[in-house]
């Protein structure tokens, strides 16, 4: 049985990196793909783990290489999904989490056609704002460009499988466990997992992405 490839996507501060290491501390089976890119490692971060950071020319020759099933600029650095460990593990059965920018993720829908979106989200944009101020790894410039960029964001979450409110990592996480183990429910795992999968809350697009949710970001 071949594996599964998980896009997970969401504002800059909504919580993405702390989520998806909680799920892959719980969920069996599951890789995480470390992707490129050539900004400054922030503090706390683990090279390898979090990114693999590299110079921009040595962004620019894995380009030509076609290393990357995608590759994007976003914020003035350049990002990038390496493609051969992908491909084999999911050749061998081995589910595959990602964690990219909207960018990414929509030139990834014609790379993998049976890759599962999910999109990330605080309650708000204020709580969201507040984050990106906590964190204390950004300039206020940064701040304002991450800022400006969010009601694009979020819009596009339209056409994600699944939108995750992060009001509280751990429910978060669990969702997202929900999702994947759904996932595999339908490709014929067991009743364990079915089990797991109805015990987890996941909320799905439909359920979320209505008026509300859409003022509460300045859409609508």
């Amino acid at each position: 049985m071949s594996g599964k490839l998980f896009v997970i996507s969401g504002p800059s501060g909504s919580g993405k990196t702390t989520i998806v290491t909680r799920v892959l501390s719980n969920v069996e089976n599951l890789r995480f793909s470390t992707s490129y890119t050539t900004r400054s490692m922030r503090a706390g971060e683990v090279r390898g783990e979090h990114y693999e950071f590299v110079s921009r020319e040595k962004f620019q020759s894995m380009i030509k290489q076609g290393s990357f099933a995608e590759w994007a600029e976003v914020h003035g650095n350049f990002y990038g999904t390496p493609r051969a460990y992908i491909e084999k593990w999911i050749e061998t059965g081995i589910d595959v989490i990602l964690d990219i920018d909207v960018q990414g993720a929509r030139r990834l829908r014609g790379v993998f056609d049976d890759a599962v979106f999910i999109f990330v989200v605080p309650p708000s944009l204020e709580i969201l704002e507040q984050r990106l101020r906590d964190r204390k790894s950004e300039e206020e410039g940064d701040i304002s460009i991450r800022l400006g960029i969010v009601k694009e964001e979020v819009a596009c979450s339209k056409c994600y499988d699944y939108i995750i409110i992060n009001d509280e990592a751990d429910i978060a996480a669990r969702r997202i466990e929900a999702v994947i183990l759904s996932q595999r429910q339908r490709d014929g795992e067991d009743s364990r997992q079915r089990m797991l999968a109805a015990a987890t809350r996941d909320v799905r697009t439909e359920n979320v992405y209505g008026p509300v949710f859409l003022r509460k970001f300045g859409l609508k």
